[in-house]
């Protein structure tokens, strides 16, 4: 577990790059580059698990980019965090469309940063929460272009889950259905109003991040975009699968045309996201 002294080094010590390990910096210019320099695109996962709501990334998960994020996430470069937060801020502005300054109630409208939560096991093991922490970073960076934001940790894991790596699209979606929930409390600050943004520091197969958006949907009052109204009695597993393949003993209701949308006040970005799926986005 990190301690606050290793926080405090962080800071006072000579840094080295954190995509290519060059001494006395956090991000050397031709990294930073790579994380930032292009403009931030939509992105799709092939196969896009149901649900999933708009993604947009600011960076391919490659090179330099794969190596600040595995830096930060599993080596606690937490010096990290403001570029990473920089670049996922403008992945946020991209998915707004309009230079990222209102939301749908308006510009007194504060944007919503949800982050996807880590299983415990992995914060224990790293001593934080990456996407937490970048979405920290991320609000800081948009509040100084105008946009009024706040981070909303509501969600959390209301069951143990295996490692995802080394497992396909589907087993991912089996892994994570019905995982997610809203802690207590958490439905009325996301009632209170703002565009929505489940964020995190990457996507590959979209698995967690389309738990994540149904169990928002899920605490969401009816009409605000939840495609799967689920009736009592109804298990989170049963709700995901019924979210998932239109079938069990949840009320399915089908709102407007394509509920892969942001039209429900739910977006999503992330940092990175795999190459293929920006090569898709293309297509």
């Amino acid at each position: 577990m990190r301690g606050w002294w290793q926080d405090l080094t962080d800071l006072v010590l000579p840094a080295e790059c954190g995509g290519c390990g060059r001494p006395r910096t956090v991000l050397c210019p031709k990294c930073r580059a790579a994380l930032t320099g292009d403009v931030p695109s939509r992105v799709r996962p092939d196969p896009e698990p149901p649900g999933l709501p708009v993604v947009h990334a600011a960076a391919p998960y490659e090179d330099e980019v794969r190596a600040a994020l595995l830096a930060h996430k599993e080596r606690g470069a937490l010096t990290l965090a403001g570029p990473l937060g920089a670049a996922l801020a403008g992945a946020v502005r991209a998915g707004l469309g309009s230079g990222g300054r209102t939301g749908p109630g308006g510009s007194g409208t504060a944007l919503l940063l949800v982050p996807v939560p880590s299983a415990r096991w992995a914060v224990r093991a790293r001593g934080h929460d990456p996407a937490r922490r970048i979405a920290l970073a991320a609000a800081a960076e948009l509040r100084r272009g105008g946009t009024p934001t706040r981070v909303l940790a509501v969600l959390r894991q209301r069951r143990a889950v295996a490692d995802q790596s080394g497992l396909n699209s589907r087993q991912r979606l089996d892994n994570l259905a019905g995982a997610l929930e809203v802690a207590p409390g958490g439905t009325r600050l996301l009632a209170d109003g703002g565009r929505i943004v489940l964020v995190d520091d990457l996507m590959t197969t979209g698995a967690s991040l389309a738990e994540g958006a149904r169990a928002l949907r899920a605490a969401l009052p009816e009409g605000d975009g939840f495609y799967g109204r689920v009736t009592p009695g109804t298990t989170g597993e049963e709700a995901a699968r019924t979210a998932m393949t239109g079938v069990g003993r949840a009320e399915v209701v089908r709102e407007k045309s394509d509920v892969n949308s942001a039209e429900g006040g739910i977006g999503a970005a992330v940092v990175a996201a795999s190459p293929a799926s920006f090569e898709i986005n293309r297509n």
